[in-house]
């Protein structure tokens, strides 16, 4: 008997292994952000979170095969393009088995300067008040118009001063009052001298040297917090090995601070005649501007005003490149921003390198602030000496406060660098609130840590408030008032730290938790609050888990008093 031996039939896979992709989607995406396959440079990794806004704004959310459409259209891991979209929080990422969000979403925000004003009434009204179906109503982090306060957000437009009874005839008639920004335009700014320190840098008429000499001698530091003088950060750049960069920052996230939407909404051109003169001082190959997801109005202004640039020819189309944020403060911290530059989430690099070192594309990289840069145009007509003469009580130059809180007129004022807290409330915040008595102060924002009224005569600028455990950082004033709750304060200020931490180190990723967990607590203990905030500060990676403990130190060791008057029990 014959036994046939049967060699059985390989099988090979029809498709790849995983969710297949359906061809409308790809499809769709391509004509929503154009054809890669004729136009490579649409693959670009930095490109990643500009997609991700097109999809985001178009659809309302992003659902996972768009995302995989995403991830082949770019070439990039899927992995990879959902771990940037889960990242920032104004991106909504649906998955298979969730139904997308509402039409409209309604964000309450709940920074400091707005939980004064009652946001959180607000939100409850306004939540009872609509259809969960067709509305959702969630909170948001410091929208940057803490003049305004209480503020929301209907989809993706302002509503200041708001109430209940406005938001929802928004909500119910779709009809917004639009953003009118009165902006000075490049002719009536050229008229007025603009762009004469530009054109006389790139004629050669004016050297890189006697401009960095002017800002040394004027004194400008830099003004989106840490206070590094201007000259030395473009020093520090141009002796590394081009090609290098310039990228400033607008994406001034720090509760209580809103003066850099301030000059921008004003003075568009003489920003970024600065922008341009701080890059040619660099010899960057190119300018990036990454601005906050909250200054939409802004967006579209400086748009056009690149746009009239390019009309004029006074820079190659192209060369400032507009960056959009997507709603994360710790991309504040600059190799966080070159990050999401990047494309990638916004999560602070080890140091060293330095971004003047290895900054953006692993070039060096200038980072300047808004405001900082503002300056330049103006030092050079009118003379350093008379912005360093500008200063009160021993100090140099001016200071550019964003006022917020207990007062009766808040907003940003330009002041002498220097100024005390009871000159500035008195002399241009129009004196306390009615009914409301000076308790205590943020002098910057919600990471410079508490004063109490005791200290509102210390000179406020660069250098004077470390011996008190605080520091100016952005200028960003609370104000503070015996009817205010601190241990609300308190928690406002830790549940913001603990939602914005980028989850990067244990130091601050579980330390803003557990703060929080103490704070709420009706007995503080003193030992164990201050023992979590050596490590926090000690241990963590940039900034944001440095200073989050500022606030509650400042209330263990000048507000006791005030704190066992509101029940808390202090012990230690």
């Amino acid at each position: 008997m014959t036994v046939e031996t049967v060699t059985p039939k390989r099988r090979f896979r029809s498709r790849p292994r995983g969710r297949e992709l359906p061809p409308v989607a790809l499809a769709s995406l391509r004509q929503l952000l154009g054809d890669e396959r004729s136009d490579p440079g649409l693959r670009r990794r930095d490109l990643l979170i500009e997609h991700l806004h097109a999809l985001q704004d178009a659809h309302g959310h992003l659902s996972l095969v768009n995302l995989r459409a995403l991830a082949a259209y770019m070439n990039l891991p899927m992995a990879a393009v959902y771990e940037t979209a889960t990242f920032y929080a104004h991106f909504d990422v649906v998955h298979d088995d969730q139904s997308p969000p509402p039409a409209v979403t309604v964000r309450v925000c709940d920074s400091l300067s707005c939980q004064l004003a009652g946001a959180a009434t607000l939100k409850a009204q306004l939540a009872a008040g609509v259809d969960p179906q067709a509305v959702r109503v969630l909170r948001a982090p410091c929208m940057g118009r803490c003049e305004t306060a209480p503020v929301v957000e209907v989809g993706h437009h302002h509503v200041l001063f708001a109430t209940a009874e406005g938001v929802e005839a928004v909500v119910d008639t779709g009809h917004f009052h639009p953003e009118a920004i009165v902006w000075q335009r490049l002719a009536d700014y050229r008229g007025e001298g603009g762009h004469g320190l530009l054109a006389d840098c790139r004629a050669g008429r004016i050297t890189v040297e006697a401009l960095m000499a002017m800002l040394e001698t004027a004194n400008l530091r830099g003004l989106g917090g840490a206070g590094f003088p201007t000259f030395k950060k473009w020093r520090s750049v141009r002796q590394e090995r081009g090609p290098r960069y310039c990228a400033i920052n607008a994406d001034e996230g720090e509760p209580g601070t809103f003066k850099d939407r301030y000059y921008l909404e004003r003075s568009p051109h003489r920003f970024l005649e600065g922008a341009l003169v701080s890059a040619w001082a660099v010899e960057a190959c190119a300018l990036y501007i990454y601005l906050r997801d909250e200054y939409p109005g802004l967006h579209r202004v400086l748009h056009e005003a690149i746009g009239e640039l390019e009309a004029a020819d006074l820079v190659p189309p192209g060369y400032i490149v507009l960056r959009r944020g997507a709603g994360a403060y710790i991309c504040g911290e600059e190799s966080a921003m070159i990050e999401s530059l990047e494309g990638k989430p916004g999560k602070p690099r080890h140091r060293p390198p330095f971004v003047a070192q290895q900054g953006l594309f692993g070039q060096p990289t200038l980072v300047n602030n808004v405001e900082t840069v503002t300056w330049i145009p103006l030092i050079w007509e009118k003379g350093a000496d008379w912005f360093a003469g500008q200063g009160r009580h021993g100090r140099q130059g001016l200071r550019s406060f964003s006022l917020s809180g207990r007062v009766r007129r808040p907003g940003v004022h330009l002041v002498p660098a220097g100024i005390t807290l009871n000159e500035l409330v008195e002399e241009h915040g129009g004196g306390m609130a009615q009914g409301h008595r000076l308790a205590g102060y943020l002098p910057g924002g919600a990471s410079g840590g508490i004063l109490p009224a005791s200290k509102a005569d210390i000179p406020l600028d660069f250098d004077t408030l470390q011996e008190h455990g605080c520091f100016i950082g952005s200028a960003a004033i609370i104000v503070l008032s015996d009817q205010d709750d601190l241990r609300a304060v308190a928690t406002n200020l830790l549940a913001f730290f603990a939602d914005e931490s980028c989850g990067q180190c244990t130091p601050c990723r579980v330390g803003t938790e557990k703060m929080l967990t103490l704070l709420e607590r009706d007995e503080w203990r003193v030992e164990e609050l201050e023992r979590l905030s050596r490590v926090m500060m000690d241990a963590s990676i940039c900034g944001l888990g440095q200073a989050a403990p500022n606030p509650v130190l400042g209330l263990l060791k000048d507000f006791r008093g005030e704190l066992a008057g509101q029940n808390v029990i202090v012990k230690g």
